[in-house]
């Protein structure tokens, strides 16, 4: 494996996160969207730390798309303590760092060790846990109480007046396909001091930024001032998507959505009760400007909270004096600007109190083909159904959305409304795949069918579907796999539902096993025609009929759960039983269609096919100087041993045929090589024998 380590840079980086003691972060895993989450109740990475050294995204959508959507994100609160001072604690806010420890606007800690706990909702995980809510729950406690950060001698920078709240954080995402698009903030709230806090106001800030950083590296002010922003009113959603910046390649938005509030038994929310207020604001980044300044101290921050853009006269009005651009106009403009939505308000939370507050972080792709820089109906419109699936979500039992637990919604009989609750479709298939030369075998066991829905208590599966990418999907254009995995087959029960294919054309007549593996697989398809060498996307689902007494449509598992990205070709050769190694594309041409577009040297492929199953490869000069070599063992490889499958694919999900193993055409130091002849020696490690071939670059 060729990596270069800038040894000096890691040290001090893991230094620093050893010496903070008490920060913690991990990635949402579950969902098509990757956000880094951190124990303080932060989003995004501020596209450093873990960013640059381990390729950790902020917020990335689709998954492997490259697409970015947000800098940092953190939790505020506001209110004037024992009615007299007003006070600000702030989880993030303008900084073009990123989170630090003691620095202005960074005010939450956490004891020294804490770390983010994940548990899940999903029987055959590890982490399973009878109290997880979704399929990835991430749960930490953090804490404003702190004027000096735990474990250190570092004082939090204007941090003079602490509410004194411990805050208890769960974040929340799954799989399904009609859910994986956001990640719910969950925040419980304690006033843990010995004041009231008066007039109190919880928000949170986000500062949105959507490109795409493969073609554009994070930095610089151009990197930012591309967002057009927006407000939905009627679902008290801010969003941010890319007008100028990266166009065809960033066709995306991010919102933060208020999802609902609960505080001693009283559902906050303005949908109820008019007298709860959603503000919303936007402001420039160190911007001066009277209407889209930046607050820089706590009197200021106490302001936004309580007062948003959408309240303003010039809101929607261009009538003087305002501006011959109403603010809602103005902000579509690109710029570089961060969003607040903040709930208005709590008169007095004494201490002792506890209250709950929900956000939603959720993205979408942009519908239809207009310009980037339009934000019209048309294109929100996938914006707007996503916004509503993380509200149903939300929701759970309370299905008329009136905070009130009626008398036919208390569907788990605990008499309480339980919230966070989502349709099932049956669980997602266990698969196994088996490439071989020219096709793809799919085996797939029988746990679907088993599987029981959480509203109306049935087993409702109905069948199968079968997908595949077509080739070249990962290297043209930007990769999105979950939209280029396309429907080739379906199988469905024999009822008044579906198709009516049957399943007895694919069920097995007895369950085959595998090696290592006690799962028994009892349906068999098979994918023809495949190239070689090419990466496919293949996946099985399971569907379920669907519940007409609940007006709920048939859902489907997750696509991406049983993605898996298989490369077909030569099988294991021992001994070289099955004729002799050989290299493809042998002559290799540079730039070759199945490399992609990438310009960087490291991600060149060139693949080494019919090796043994244990072997050592070693490539040569026509003069016999050593170039490469490399260990190729067939259980265990992944292509995580060059850039390209990196790169286009991802090692965790890549599914190999156990003869063939990928080279990055970079010598042993990471130098190009020249055109020519080149020589190379396969030793199989099993029986001692050895062949040598050769083969020819071309540039």
């Amino acid at each position: 494996m060729k990596f270069v380590l800038l040894g000096f840079v890691v040290l001090s980086f893991f230094l620093q996160i050893k010496a903070q003691g008490f920060v913690d972060d991990k990635v949402t895993s579950a969902a098509n969207i990757k956000v880094t989450v951190s124990n303080l109740g932060l989003i995004g990475n501020g596209f450093n730390g873990k960013f640059d050294l381990e390729g950790q995204p902020s917020c990335e959508f689709p998954v492997g798309s490259g697409i970015e959507h947000i800098f940092q994100g953190g939790l505020w609160l506001g209110c004037e303590l024992g009615g007299a001072t007003v006070a600000v604690s702030t989880g993030a806010a303008d900084d073009s760092r990123g989170y630090a420890t003691g620095s202005a606007n960074f005010e939450y800690t956490a004891e020294v060790g804490s770390v983010l706990v994940e548990r899940s909702s999903l029987f055959d995980s590890p982490l399973f846990r009878d109290n997880a809510i979704s399929h990835q729950d991430l749960v930490s406690d953090f804490t404003d109480k702190y004027k000096i950060a735990p474990g250190t001698q570092t004082t939090i920078q204007s941090h003079d007046n602490p509410l004194h709240a411990d805050i208890h954080f769960e974040a929340y995402n799954w799989n399904y396909s009609f859910a994986n698009f956001f990640v719910i903030l969950n925040y419980t709230i304690v006033n843990t001091g010995t004041e009231d806090w008066v007039n109190f106001s919880p928000g949170y800030w986000f500062d949105g930024v959507v490109r795409n950083i493969n073609i554009t590296p994070p930095g610089g002010s151009s990197f930012f001032n591309k967002g057009g922003n927006g407000y939905l009113d009627s679902l008290f959603a801010a969003y941010e998507f890319d007008a100028t910046g990266d166009p065809g390649f960033t066709d995306s938005y991010v919102s933060l959505k208020f999802l609902g509030a609960d505080y001693k038994g009283q559902f906050c929310h303005p949908s109820v009760d008019t007298l709860w207020k959603i503000k919303y604001n936007t402001w420039q980044f160190k911007s001066p400007d009277p209407t889209y300044y930046y607050p820089q101290d706590d009197q200021a921050k106490y302001g936004k909270l309580l007062a948003g853009l959408n309240d303003n006269p010039c809101w929607e009005s261009t009538v003087a004096p305002c501006q011959s651009t109403s603010i809602r106009q103005t902000i579509h403009q690109p710029n570089n600007r961060s969003s607040l939505l903040s709930l208005t308000k709590f008169p007095r939370v004494v201490p002792g109190d506890t209250l709950q507050i929900s956000f939603a972080l959720v993205c979408a792709k942009k519908n239809g083909t207009g310009p980037a820089s339009d934000d019209s109906d048309i294109q929100k419109s996938l914006l707007i159904k996503n916004l509503t699936w993380a509200q149903t979500t939300y929701n759970g039992e309370d299905v008329n959305f009136n905070g009130v637990l009626d008398s036919n919604e208390d569907r788990d009989g605990n008499g309480k409304i339980t919230r966070f609750v989502l349709p099932s479709p049956p669980d997602v298939p266990k698969v196994k795949i088996v490439p071989e030369p020219g096709e793809i075998n799919l085996y797939w066991a029988e746990n679907s069918e088993r599987s029981i829905d959480p509203i109306s208590k049935l087993e409702d599966f109905e069948g199968y579907r079968i997908y595949k990418t077509s080739v070249g999907f990962d290297v043209v254009g930007i990769q999105n796999i979950s939209d280029s995995l396309k429907l080739i087959a379906q199988y469905d029960k024999v009822n008044s539902l579906g198709y009516n294919t049957g399943l007895s054309s694919i069920r097995l007549a007895e369950p085959i096993y595998f090696s290592g593996d006690a799962t028994p697989y009892y349906y068999h398809f098979v994918m023809e025609g495949v190239q070689d060498g090419w990466q496919h996307g293949v996946a099985v689902t399971s569907f379920d009929t669907g519940d007409p007494v609940n007006n709920l449509e048939s859902l489907e598992s997750a696509k991406l759960v049983s993605l898996k990205r298989v490369f077909a070709g030569m099988k294991s050769n021992p001994g070289f039983t099955n004729g002799d190694p050989f290299v493809y594309p042998n002559p290799y041409y540079a730039r070759a269609a199945w490399e992609g577009a990438s310009v960087l040297e490291e991600d060149r492929r060139l693949m080494f096919a019919n090796l043994p199953p244990n072997a050592e490869v070693k490539i040569y000069t026509a003069a016999g100087d050593l170039v490469d070599q490399f260990t190729h063992h067939a259980d265990s490889y992944s292509g995580n041993d060059i850039r390209w499958f990196k790169t286009y694919g991802n090692p965790e999900q890549q599914v190999f045929s156990g003869g063939e193993h990928g080279w990055d055409l970079l010598s042993a130091d990471m130098q190009l090589i020249a055109r020519g002849l080149y020589v190379f020696n396969v030793r199989d490690l099993d029986s001692g024998k050895d062949f040598r071939g050769k083969f020819i670059i071309i540039k």
